[in-house]
């Protein structure tokens, strides 16, 4: 398929390892009055575990969407999405969320943390809602929580935590069950130089060490820049811009 979407990054020699997320034909249309908006387009996008993998686009251009579609938020017009060879149409609404819960991280732009839980217990809560013992879940998210420069803020509610703070706690929620692919959107949007550096680091060693795939969506060009490929979506498809040497 020669779609630049799904050029790799030889460096890496990511065509040698499995499949995480596929999409064929993936279409989005909304209906807007009298007509039809179509967001994404007969998009097509591969990406194997370990790799990282940016998408960049003017407001607007359907990367929220993207996002959606290939977290099993929302369904698409057209296509489909298949995670760690699953096909997420395939799955019913009981079997989608526990197949979330098991093989998909997301970081939101504005984390949705729950206001009435503790960093820790917000860090946790995917281990627990798996059915994993609440202490064990917990040393695993304080883990976590360390690593991203929490562990001292841990036993604080979000309302008590910088904005900065909060996303901290939301990337280490998305990383806690040690997921397939994980999904960003504008992760170090609210970070400091010094913290996005780290969560960089975090990445970089998940990819590496556990074949983490991550589809990141920013405005950051050196985020963008640090990835394995950067896609831009226009006119609802995706198209290589500047791949990694």
């Amino acid at each position: 398929m020669n779609d630049p979407a799904m050029t790799r990054a030889p460096a890496r020699d990511a065509d040698r390892r499995e499949v995480m997320l596929a999409c064929e034909g993936l279409t989005r249309t909304y209906r807007e009055g009298p007509r039809d908006l179509t967001v994404l387009d007969d998009l097509a996008l591969e990406v194997r575990a370990g790799e990282r993998v940016a998408v960049v686009g003017s407001s607007g251009s359907g990367k929220t969407t993207l996002l959606n579609l290939l977290g099993g938020l929302d369904q698409p017009s057209g296509g489909e999405v298949r995670i760690a060879g699953q096909s997420l149409l395939a799955l019913g609404d009981a079997a989608l969320g526990r197949f979330r819960n098991r093989h998909i991280g997301f970081v939101y732009q504005f984390h949705h943390l729950l206001a009435e839980f503790t960093a820790l217990e917000n860090a946790a809560l995917p281990l627990i809602v798996r059915g994993q013992r609440k202490k064990a879940a917990e040393a695993r998210a304080l883990e976590l929580l360390a690593r991203v420069g929490m562990a001292e803020r841990a036993a604080h509610k979000p309302g008590e935590l910088s904005g900065g703070e909060r996303q901290r706690v939301a990337i280490a929620r998305a990383l806690v069950t040690d997921p397939s692919l994980v999904l960003m959107d504008e992760p170090t949007g609210n970070l400091d130089q010094h913290t996005a550096a780290s969560i960089l680091a975090l990445m970089d060693e998940l990819a590496a060490a556990a074949a983490c795939a991550f589809v990141i969506v920013t405005h950051d060009s050196g985020l963008a820049a640090h990835q394995d490929r950067v896609l831009r979506l226009d006119g609802g498809r995706l198209a290589a811009e500047t791949p990694r040497a």
